[in-house]
């Protein structure tokens, strides 16, 4: 690529942005003007940095509304120092009432962790999602087609991410202090557009293992 098209790439997006600032001049409801003071949103979305999958427009959602966190695959790791400080201002500071943990069908890191192909330094994250296939290994392993293999993992990761953030100090220090916050797990399907609620729902550790339960 050369400088031209590097300045042309640039160029569209300037351009792009003089037209939102001119939709945000001629908006006459005073949102903007009140989301300059701050914000106050009652979601959390950790999804996958997948250009595909926008929050505000997969959820029908005004900027202000959703707080965002995106990482290769919406992980949810605990020494991830980044997603923490996302989620512990989200929590104790924003005072969302929801945090919707979003995966999607044709995710291209869940595909690469169980390809055996090296990619790079992106092997490192990816090991994280193989151990989510290991944990499944017999289920994901009795899906000949490679497509539909891939896509229940997105499943089970999304299932799994969730129940990491269950297991952080901070939601458990929500809960134990009486927040009222619940945590989602949802798939998106990039045809559709349908976010698929995955049923796995917590509103505190009441149901996780002893061992990841607190003590008060």
């Amino acid at each position: 690529m050369g400088i031209k098209e590097l300045e042309t790439g640039l160029n569209t997006i300037i351009e792009g942005n003089k037209g939102w600032m001119e939709f945000v001049k001629n908006d006459n409801t005073g949102r903007f003007q009140q989301l300059a003071k701050g914000q106050n949103p009652e979601i959390l979305w950790i999804g996958c940095a997948d250009s595909r999958v926008p929050a505000n427009e997969l959820t029908g959602t005004k900027p202000g509304e959703v707080f965002v966190h995106r990482n290769i695959a919406n992980m949810c790791v605990h020494s991830d120092m980044s997603m923490l400080s996302v989620l512990d201002y989200a929590v104790n500071v924003l005072k969302v009432k929801h945090i919707i943990v979003a995966g999607h069908y044709g995710c291209g890191g869940v595909a690469a962790s169980i390809s055996r192909k090296q990619y790079g330094i992106i092997d490192n994250w990816l090991s994280h999602i193989k151990d989510v296939y290991r944990l499944h290994a017999e289920e994901i392993d009795n899906i000949e087609d490679q497509e539909k293999k891939a896509d229940r993992l997105v499943e089970l990761n999304v299932k799994e991410q969730v129940l990491n953030l269950c297991t952080t100090s901070i939601v458990q220090n929500a809960w134990s202090n009486g927040a009222d916050l619940a945590i989602h797990g949802m798939v998106i399907n990039i045809g559709t557009g349908e976010l698929i609620n995955q049923d796995c729902t917590f509103t505190s550790n009441d149901s996780l293992g002893k061992v990841f339960q607190y003590a008060k």
